[in-house]
């Protein structure tokens, strides 16, 4: 695979990713909590995810990290770092109050009809 293929090609993922509808311009933005709080997002409403919102989330950035390599800019590199660690705060808060609030997380788990 030539360069000018791998690209594209992961260009493509990224824009059309088969997990995730991400929002345009998720990646530009320079608030890791804009960052971390749009991939959250997209992967709430995925329903084509194959594991949870939260690894499916950090999939993505990991996935552009990876894909950028050294043409990325370490002040991008370090938001984007810094998003990884939003996107986990972000998963532990969820999982908290999922844990507080088991019915409502599950509403048809609570024994009424």
């Amino acid at each position: 695979m030539n360069m000018a293929t791998k690209k594209r090609w992961s260009a493509r993922v990224t824009k059309n990713s088969n997990a995730l509808d991400l929002d345009k311009g998720v990646f530009t933005s320079g608030s890791a909590d804009k960052i971390a709080h749009s991939l959250e997002n997209s992967a709430k409403k995925s329903k084509r995810k194959k594991g949870t919102s939260y690894q499916s989330a950090m999939s993505m950035l990991n996935f552009y990290i990876n894909r950028a390599g050294k043409n990325l800019p370490a002040q991008k590199k370090k938001t984007l770092e810094k998003a990884k660690d939003k996107l986990k705060e972000l998963h532990e808060k969820d999982e908290k109050a999922h844990a507080a609030h088991p019915a409502a997380a599950h509403p048809s788990k609570t024994g009424t009809k």
